[in-house]
């Protein structure tokens, strides 16, 4: 361990973590749009939230209605950035805040608990990247950054006495959080309640029995400044507006499988073998004498995973709950580990080398798989020089049944139309209550949202998703004047006998059809996709 008064070691310097924290936004700095799987389809509701007054005719087709949700991080901030910047370079700036605020964040945690950053903690950077941010989860996503540095400041505040002070600046700061995203809210009191009971148990240790029910019992009331977002969440799901279920409760296959995908993005490999070097590192905190966990992040990375094991995959409708949690289980147990006394300047220095090694391979490993799809984007969106203002585009993405292990971040693509050409977009998510669009576009009947722009060679099982054929046969032709396949399965032609081509790509199967109105739509029986009708 640091001796007090040593001098800081080139990791430990604030030059090398602002450093460090710049390297982090590498991988998004090239691509216009940041490939992240949900990110168009946030960009369409955006786009919708700013132009409805310019563009009338999307409120023909969407309802776009503000209410207090835990759920409005961006949309928030589009508000002020987008008239200024433009929509597109908003979305990035806000994006790119996220890598940053992630790991400037664990790093000031690390600094506060430790007194100085240890070695071991630029190996849970590249979680800044991890699998619930490569799928868009945007909102929860900032909310997580901006929880992970309150609660950076929550530590100095309460290490430096300030707790009049703490009170003041988090009651405000906890609600802009859950405005932010409630996830972030939940885990900022979760990590709060941890350290604030290492605090009370440590300051009353040498009472005989019974302080850690005290210590409970006080934590609680240190954070009550974080609990006035509860009469917030109560009054957000009490609407009849509301809906989604919760359900797949303790469902131990997937949650394994969350946390063997922590890392998750192009390169099944390479992304497995990182999340196995971040466990190895987590291993020899238990079994090497030279370095050692913190009791106070460590009972945090405890509470974490036992609201991991908690949390069901479906909440309130949204899905993936649990998985967007378990990245940060392993990131708060990795800032936890420190250096003991025992460990020599020499030993520190490896482990140091060791862990930006790590970080620096992983970065350029984004930032080179970025590039990759950032020219995807480039090839598939050529399609809509050929759109015109307002189309009504009906949009299918092929899709597999083998859920591989790299998304091809083209899943809403679609809604790029939608922004950059205020064209209808189906593949908008329409669940009252969880945010602030719904599609209400009745004539496209089920092709209205999401998933109708999924499309795949055969019907899969326990998916909605339809078969290529049946999708294109029976899209309602009075709704849509356009079809876009992007890299669709192949196809029967027969059911696109009233589509005439007006773009297609020169390097992948992708091609923008104009619905000709004159010719006849094709003719079909359902029994040729499945479907019986009783």
């Amino acid at each position: 361990m640091d001796r007090p008064g040593a001098p800081l070691t080139w990791w430990q310097t604030r030059s090398f973590v602002a450093l460090a924290t710049f390297v982090a936004i590498v991988p998004l700095l090239w691509p216009n749009i940041p490939p992240l799987v949900d990110l168009p389809g946030h960009m369409g509701r955006f786009r919708v939230q700013l132009s409805l007054d310019s563009a009338p005719w999307l409120a023909d087709w969407f309802d776009f209605r503000w209410s207090l949700i835990g759920n409005l991080g961006f949309d928030l901030l589009i508000e002020p950035l987008a008239p200024v910047f433009g929509l597109e370079f908003a979305v990035k700036l806000i994006v790119l805040t996220i890598p940053a605020l992630t790991a400037a964040g664990l790093l000031w945690i690390a600094r506060e608990v430790h007194g100085r950053v240890p070695p071991t903690a630029y190996f849970a950077l590249p979680l800044a990247y991890s699998y619930p941010f490569q799928f868009g989860f945007v909102n929860f996503a900032l909310s997580m950054g901006i929880a992970l540095c309150l609660f950076a400041l929550w530590l100095r505040l309460g290490r430096l006495g300030k707790f009049r002070l703490r009170a003041i600046i988090f009651v405000p700061a906890s609600c802009l959080l859950w405005l932010c995203h409630t996830f972030g809210w939940g885990v900022l009191g979760v990590l709060a309640f941890s350290a604030e009971m290492i605090r009370q148990h440590d300051a009353r240790k040498d009472r005989a029995g019974g302080h850690w029910i005290e210590s409970w019992f006080r934590a609680g009331l240190g954070c009550l400044p974080l609990a006035l977002p509860m009469l917030m969440m109560i009054f957000w799901r009490s609407g009849d507006h509301v809906t989604g279920q919760t359900a797949d409760w303790f469902n131990w296959r997937a949650k394994i499988g969350w946390l063997t995908m922590i890392l998750r993005d192009r390169w099944e490999a390479w992304d497995v073998a990182a999340t196995a070097i971040l466990y190895l590192v987590l291993f020899k905190g238990f079994r090497d004498p030279a370095i050692e966990y913190s009791r106070n992040l460590g009972l945090s990375a405890i509470f974490l995973a036992l609201v991991f094991a908690v949390l069901p995959r479906i909440v309130f409708g949204s899905a993936y709950a649990d998985m967007r949690l378990a990245p940060f289980v392993i990131a708060i147990a990795i800032v936890a580990i420190r250096p003991r006394a025992a460990m020599t300047a020499r030993h520190a220095s490896i482990l140091a080398v060791l862990a930006v090694t790590f970080f620096l391979l992983r970065t350029g490993g984004t930032t080179i798989s970025y590039w990759m799809f950032d020219r995807d984007y480039d090839t598939e969106l050529a399609a809509l020089d050929r759109l015109p203002t307002g189309a009504k585009v009906v949009t299918f993405v092929g899709y597999n049944c083998n859920n591989d292990w790299m998304m091809t971040r083209l899943e809403h693509i679609s809604a790029v139309a939608l922004e950059r050409k205020l064209a209808y977009s189906n593949d908008q998510w329409s669940m009252a209550g969880a945010q602030l669009l719904t599609a209400k576009y009745t004539i496209a009947r089920t092709f209205a949202h999401d998933p109708s722009q999924i499309v795949t060679p055969v019907q899969c099982k326990r998916e909605f998703w339809r078969p290529i054929n049946r999708a294109v046969a029976r899209f309602p032709r009075d709704a849509f004047d356009y079809v876009w396949l992007v890299r669709p399965p192949l196809f029967d032609p027969k059911y696109a006998s009233d589509l005439i081509p007006i773009w297609r790509s020169p390097t992948s199967a992708s091609v923008l059809y104009r619905v000709d109105h004159r010719r006849p739509p094709p003719s079909f029986d359902d029994s040729e996709f499945g479907i019986v009708r009783r």
